[in-house]
């Protein structure tokens, strides 16, 4: 089982560290879960955490104040290694410090890691770890810090069923074409490098949103009253 470490940015519990926490991990204010929280807006048992093909997997528990993860609201995420996670008043960090400053090393792609890394293999010596102090006063790139919780393209599911991938492809070939039906109805102005929708595509794209929204939810919470992915 994978192990992960989370810490408490704010809250009554501000400051404790759950290191190296074995999954499945399971969070609320009842006893009972791997990690007990003292806030009365987290649910008894507010959400899980666990392993699935080596992805580290997010979910809801039907909490009555809901998750947020990095500020958006969801029933389902992907944990990524400084993901800011938020349930009741409190906040949790996802990944110790070394795990952050990997990731933060992959983002800007470490040139000069992989290089003294390198020099160190070759003169018999151990290349040092990702030093998050390093990497947070790297500033080459201001930019660089919000990265962490940019929009990342996701990975495409694994070890679908043929049925499965084929709706997979049927739900992205219907996007796919949405998006490209929307994007042939812009207008461009080269002059002032603007463009324009008119009201009906406006709508269209707030159609495919409110869409998007419905499919998010569902998968999310199958059993949810009224809800449909067709």
């Amino acid at each position: 089982m994978a192990r992960i470490t989370l810490r408490v940015l704010d809250g009554s519990d501000r400051g404790r560290v759950y290191e190296a926490v074995e999954t499945p991990v399971t969070i609320g204010r009842e006893e009972g879960n791997t990690i007990q929280l003292n806030d009365d807006r987290v649910s008894r048992f507010h959400i899980k955490i666990q392993e699935d093909h080596s992805r580290i997997v997010l979910t809801d528990l039907d909490s009555t104040n809901g998750t947020k993860v990095n500020g958006e609201e969801l029933q389902l995420r992907i944990l990524r290694f400084g993901d800011m996670i938020t349930v009741g008043r409190t906040i949790l960090l996802y990944g110790s410090r070394e795990e952050i400053a990997s990731r933060l090393a992959t983002l800007r792609g470490d040139l000069a890691g992989a290089d003294s890394a390198l020099a160190a293999l070759t003169a018999g010596l151990e290349p040092q770890a990702a030093s998050l102090d390093f990497e947070l006063n790297w500033s080459e790139d201001e930019d660089l810090q919000a990265t962490l919780h940019a929009l990342e393209p996701p990975d495409l599911p694994t070890r679908l069923s043929p049925a499965q991938a084929a709706q997979l492809s049927e739900l992205l070939e219907y996007l796919h074409v949405r998006i490209r039906n929307l994007l042939a109805s812009v207008k461009m102005d080269r002059r002032e490098e603007r463009i324009t929708l008119d009201v009906r595509q406006w709508q269209n794209l707030l159609d495919l949103q409110a869409r998007l929204a419905t499919y998010l939810r569902a998968i999310g919470d199958p059993d949810t009253p009224g809800l449909s992915s067709g």
